[in-house]
């Protein structure tokens, strides 16, 4: 568990980690190719190391050099007979496992994919990367543990994704560019991770157009190569770094920021009353911060609501939950994609936050509300993050327990936030 005494403000430079949900599809991805692949700025999270231990058991010759920052990496071999049964033990603990379906399925013919695990945020349905993957010739049978996908040679198709998924944007992208003839993916994610999944690929020699909006065009190639690629700074944890320093009062200077990713998390912070100001690739956030919110024309209450890219990243609200509950006014948070991810908010109100739980999607925020240490526990990897912002700016010290969440998607937050000037201690229960 971690141990904070709240109150003081952070301040410093803090450079943010590897994107988190460009690591897994990538590292997923290295099984399209016999060719090594190096993945450099790769976050040293629980999750990256779980999905390393799957492409291991799967017979990958997996290096990695965990260091601080920029300089660390992974190199990934994959033997010509990689196996096709995903790990049931490992696969049901991280959710980012579904993303070797497309490459699996593309390199043998065949996977077994185990129901995932991840964070419990409400239903997280597989049916967009089943359907999009039978679109590409894939045979499925559904047993009570898992789907068996099958197909004898993946063959292109124009295909429209029944939500805007990114992991099975992901996945048909993988299966895709080994399939014979053009594919053409309708109503496709498009966040940064995708991006960046789709960058790479076209290095290997993938012929991908269209990147960075909803329609793909893919034509299908017989073999990729190996590839050096690195991956982008995390946006979702410069956002938490911003709100780090808006509720404790602090200045941050976050460098590497990828600020042309981050404009509507700033434009959403800005309505907080909370500035930020680009110098070069870096953001800062200045202390002198109003933390006043901006009602909408006609004086009506503003609304947060997440939506896919370029809206505001689902992964952001409970961030901005926590920070919209130090600002002066009311404020609706809307989050309109899982139906469980707003259930934290208990813990929030047990700390003294104003806020009113309307259904599992929405809440109304009233503040500023002096928040109170407390003993509370980190449900998923945001609403982790979430807590533990709240526990920075809490008087007292609180103790937020099953801190592995936290640890699941940000790389030793613990000692980064020390040297920015919080107390805080990583004590074994």
């Amino acid at each position: 568990m971690f141990r904070v005494r709240g109150g003081l403000p952070l301040s410093g430079t803090i450079r943010p980690q590897g994107n988190k949900n460009e690591a897994l599809p990538l590292l997923a991805a290295s099984i399209l190719t016999e060719q090594p692949v190096v993945l450099t700025n790769i976050p040293d999270i629980e999750d990256v190391r779980l999905m390393a231990d799957i492409l291991k058991n799967l017979g990958c010759n997996v290096q990695e050099v965990f260091a601080s920052g920029p300089e660390s990496s992974v190199r990934i071999t994959t033997p010509s007979n990689p196996a096709s049964d995903l790990p049931v033990d490992l696969s049901t603990k991280l959710r980012g496992s579904v993303t070797l379906a497309g490459p699996l399925l593309a390199r043998t013919g065949r996977v077994f994919l185990p129901r995932p695990g991840g964070d419990r945020i409400g239903r997280r349905r597989l049916d967009t990367h089943i359907l999009a993957l039978e679109a590409l010739g894939a045979r499925v049978k559904a047993f009570p543990d898992g789907y068996e996908l099958t197909a004898d040679r993946l063959k292109g198709a124009d295909i429209l994704l029944d939500e805007a998924s990114v992991t099975g944007t992901e996945n048909a992208v993988c299966a895709a560019v080994l399939a014979e003839g053009e594919t053409i993916i309708r109503h496709a994610a498009s966040e940064p991770h995708v991006q960046g999944l789709c960058r790479m690929l076209v290095s290997m020699g993938a012929k991908i157009e269209g990147i960075g909006s909803n329609i793909l065009r893919i034509q299908g190639v017989t073999s990729l190569t190996g590839v050096t690629h690195r991956i982008g700074p995390d946006y979702l944890e410069v956002g938490s770094f911003i709100a780090c320093a808006a509720v404790t009062r602090g200045e941050l200077l976050i460098e590497d920021a990828d600020l042309e990713n981050l404009r509507m998390i700033r434009l959403i912070f800005s309505r907080l009353g909370i500035e930020t100001r680009p110098e070069g690739d870096a953001l800062r956030v200045p202390a002198d911060q109003s933390m006043e919110i901006v009602s909408d024309l006609g004086g009506a209450v503003p609304r947060i609501d997440d939506a896919p890219w370029p809206g505001f990243p689902s992964d952001m609200t409970s961030v901005a939950l926590v920070t919209a509950s130090q600002c002066k006014g009311t404020m609706l948070i809307h989050e309109k994609m899982f139906e469980s991810r707003l259930f934290f908010t208990d813990r929030l109100i047990s700390m003294g936050a104003r806020i009113v739980l309307c259904d599992p999607h929405r809440a109304v925020i009233i503040g500023p509300s002096p928040l109170s240490a407390s003993r509370i526990s980190s449900p998923d990897i945001r609403a982790g993050m979430a807590m533990l912002i709240a526990a920075l700016c809490a008087q007292g010290e609180s103790e937020i327990q099953n801190v592995i969440q936290i640890d699941r998607g940000f790389t030793r937050i613990d000692e980064r936030l020390r040297a920015l000037g919080a107390q805080i201690d990583r004590v074994e229960e």
